[in-house]
């Protein structure tokens, strides 16, 4: 069961913690031995070459301006993670929610969110791609203007080859809390004429954020996205559904699911071999419980269940993968977002999970 523990600077950043579960693998990526005491939230993607690139914001905390975007990488073969380093930074202004992803043609992009105001719903979407397997970087570009819009998905390839990048519109000068006007929304990118466009918004009871699609068949298309509201515990927040049947172009009111929410981030990806995988929070009253759900059937039960964050401890902002090799990744942030986690597993671990 063991591996190697994980290591960054001068071998201290990062250690192999006790398994969450059987047979999967948790270690820590890395953590207050580094620089800033704010390391929150991550995403990763797996490179044409076999390396995890992974990125994060951090610094002294989520709304200062010294917050950066930070990148590391874990190369093929290997437990270790190289030490980060800054791949984009803005001075007087604080960065946020990065997402990485490579592209079916090679190239790496990166979005990110810059925050203008006190609130991030005074933030516009940036981007940067890499063309030599996120080594180097181009310069910043504009993304979405609109205040408010911000990104936190990895996109998907939709069948016409135009990529759909999941976003979000936050309104609310509350940092405590999204208003219920706050909605889940997509830009298609058309890799021929290097053109975005904005699709319809998700409308739900409470408001919806951060949207996770999956491309099921044709045109049609299921997110599962996080609950809008305040951060307190309740009764009835849920995990929100939504369905499109025109390639993304317009989205079904988002329903409440059986799924608990206690107003964080989900994730949602298909397998390879077509089998639906959800990550969230079984908990309306807290970020713990981190749990992995697994559909056989096309999204119409979810009977497998595992468990890779157990006990009382907080578990935050899951990001999912499937690696070539059919390992599947799942990274998230831990301890009050000052640690980000690594949790490696098969899909048969959840199958025979009891």
């Amino acid at each position: 069961m063991s591996r190697g523990i994980a290591l960054v600077t001068l071998c201290l950043l990062g250690s192999l913690t006790a398994a969450m579960a059987a047979d999967v693998i948790t270690t820590k990526v890395i953590g207050s031995e580094f620089v800033g005491k704010y390391k929150h939230p991550a995403s990763f993607t797996e490179l044409d070459n076999g390396d995890l690139y992974l990125s994060y914001y951090g610094g002294d905390g989520e709304y200062e301006e010294n917050s950066k975007v930070w990148g590391m990488r874990r190369a093929k073969g290997s437990d270790s993670w190289t030490t980060p380093v800054v791949i984009a930074d803005t001075p007087f202004l604080g960065e946020g929610n990065p997402v990485v992803w490579q592209g079916p043609d090679g190239t790496v992009w990166l979005f990110y969110n810059q925050r203008y105001g006190d609130t991030w719903s005074e933030a516009r979407i940036k981007g940067k791609i890499s063309t030599d397997g996120a080594h180097t970087w181009s310069d910043s570009f504009v993304v979405a203007y609109e205040l408010g819009m911000m990104a936190r998905g990895r996109p998907i390839v939709l069948n016409d080859g135009n990529y759909l990048l999941p976003i979000y519109f936050e309104t609310g000068k509350d940092r405590e809390m999204t208003a219920s006007d706050t909605a889940s929304l997509f830009m298609f990118f058309d890799p021929k004429t290097k053109k975005w466009s904005e699709s319809g918004r998700i409308i739900s009871r409470t408001g919806n954020l951060q949207p996770a699609p999956v491309l099921m068949s044709g045109d049609h298309l299921i997110s599962y996205c996080r609950r809008g509201g305040n951060f307190e515990p309740v009764k009835d927040g849920y995990v929100v559904r939504s369905e499109s049947h025109d390639g993304g172009k317009t989205w079904s009111r988002g329903e409440d699911t059986a799924f608990p929410n206690p107003n964080s981030a989900v994730d949602f990806i298909k397998l390879q071999n077509g089998h639906l995988l959800l990550i969230y929070n079984d908990s309306m009253v807290a970020r713990e419980k981190l749990t992995v759900a697994i559909s056989t059937d096309n999204d119409k039960t979810y009977p497998h269940k595992l468990v890779v964050g157990p006990g009382d401890k907080d578990y935050a902002y899951p990001v999912a993968l499937q690696a070539k090799d059919g390992t599947i990744h799942i990274i998230y942030t831990q301890d009050e977002r000052a640690t980000v986690m690594h949790a490696e597993f098969s899909e048969e671990a959840v199958l025979k999970a009891k």
